[in-house]
């Protein structure tokens, strides 16, 4: 993607991205980011054992949260401008996705630790680059605004000039939010899958299908 493609993404594409989701990403040299997105390892401990599954846990049951409300704006702004709501599903906010977010970032694993803190740097850079450039804070700015920005970081290759950990952590944020979103039954309704429902019979793969892979 380049300044000339926009940032609205197929979300049949954006089931690539999610089996790349879980990369750790560092942080380079020169990010500019706020005092309060230094992210220190969180005191939490694992939940141990597995959860009971005849209980419904909210987040934030196992370990506490870790976004401040402005934070958690740039979070369901980011979120929607990647996934926004069309005639197939809704935005990504609207089924828990930053919730999803958060939690993942909280938990005092060493991946979700790492995680935690391209986050939260990420989250602050890209509030104080539009600021810089529109006079105001992510979440508040238009979508065009918001557009340009995710523009200069969505393809770390053809990334603006200085913006390479910037587009780290874009390719986190984005890797989190389809994973967050196809994992909903929303989600998984939206790309099709039918898997985790009974049926009455099973008449087994399409014949094109066995016929493509040489089975028939």
């Amino acid at each position: 993607m380049n300044s000339n493609e926009p940032i609205r993404i197929s979300r049949r594409d954006a089931m690539q991205w999610v089996a790349a989701a879980g990369a750790t990403l560092g942080l380079a040299p020169g990010m500019a980011f706020a005092a309060e997105a230094e992210a220190a390892v969180v005191g939490a401990k694992p939940y141990g054992t597995d959860p009971l599954l005849n209980k419904t846990y909210k987040p934030g049951d196992f370990w506490p949260l870790t976004l401040a409300a402005a934070q958690r704006r740039t979070v369901v702004a980011l979120c929607d401008l990647i996934l926004p709501a069309d005639d197939r599903s809704p935005a990504a906010s609207t089924v828990g996705v930053p919730d999803f977010i958060d939690e993942w970032i909280s938990a005092p694993y060493p991946l979700q630790q790492a995680d935690r803190a391209t986050v939260l740097a990420g989250l602050a850079w890209i509030d104080a680059e539009a600021q810089r450039r529109f006079g105001k804070d992510f979440a508040s700015s238009d979508t065009a605004g918001q557009s340009a920005i995710a523009d200069d970081i969505c393809h770390k290759p053809k990334a603006k000039a200085g913006f390479a950990s910037a587009a780290d952590f874009f390719a986190l944020f984005r890797n989190l939010t389809t994973t967050g979103f196809y994992t909903t039954p929303v989600g998984m309704k939206d790309i099709g899958f039918v898997g985790n429902v009974p049926l009455v019979k099973f008449a087994g793969p399409p014949k094109a299908v066995l016929e493509k892979l040489g089975l028939a």
